[in-house]
């Protein structure tokens, strides 16, 4: 069994430490605890762990946030996997910072990759998880919220959210997305 998980973020030095990258961060957290080197490749860097019997193929898209569905759909079709065995991790503004929220499928919630995505591979019937970065910004900042970086404080805390991502992440893989948020959506 093969699972595409997808951590969505923008490329570049820019990006590299900003709230929005949180889904390249989950990544980069499967790819160290599995030591799985990470490569650039088409359309996207991407890596590939075996957890309990199952394919794990990870994917930081190369194509900027705004045009995630073009790699997510190019490598489901290159690994043959099967859109409910891929799984998105990204940002989310509505959720206060470290929390988390996975989901079989839905809505957009206005966040351009997920739009995109859903655009590209027709339709929102893939699972989510939705890592919070909190909302602490002024009227008309919220780009300049979204493209900053973490605070000390967030950074401090952040490898635990982080981990805590990636156990999710795994049990999706092995145990089913229902499981899954029964266990994982409650802390």
């Amino acid at each position: 069994m093969k699972y595409l998980i997808v951590g969505l973020g923008n490329i570049g030095p820019k990006y590299t430490n900003t709230r929005h990258n949180v889904g390249f961060l989950v990544v980069d957290t499967l790819a160290k605890e599995f030591d799985s080197p990470l490569r650039t490749d088409q359309l996207g860097t991407v890596g590939e762990f075996k957890h309990k019997g199952r394919t794990f193929v990870l994917l930081k898209p190369s194509t900027y946030m705004n045009l995630s569905g073009k790699a997510v759909r190019y490598w489901m079709q290159k690994k043959k996997i099967d859109k409910r065995n891929v799984l998105v991790v990204l940002d989310d503004l509505n959720l206060p910072f470290g929390k988390q929220r996975l989901r079989a499928k839905g809505k957009d919630g206005g966040h351009n990759g997920l739009k995109n995505i859903d655009q590209v591979t027709g339709g929102n019937n893939y699972a989510r998880l939705r890592i919070g970065i909190g909302n602490e910004y002024s009227r008309g900042k919220q780009i300049n919220y979204v493209l900053g970086e973490w605070t000390a404080e967030e950074e401090q805390s952040l490898p635990e959210r982080l981990r805590y991502a990636a156990d999710t992440v795994k049990s999706f893989g092995t145990i089913g997305i229902d499981h899954t948020m029964n266990q994982f959506n409650k802390r």
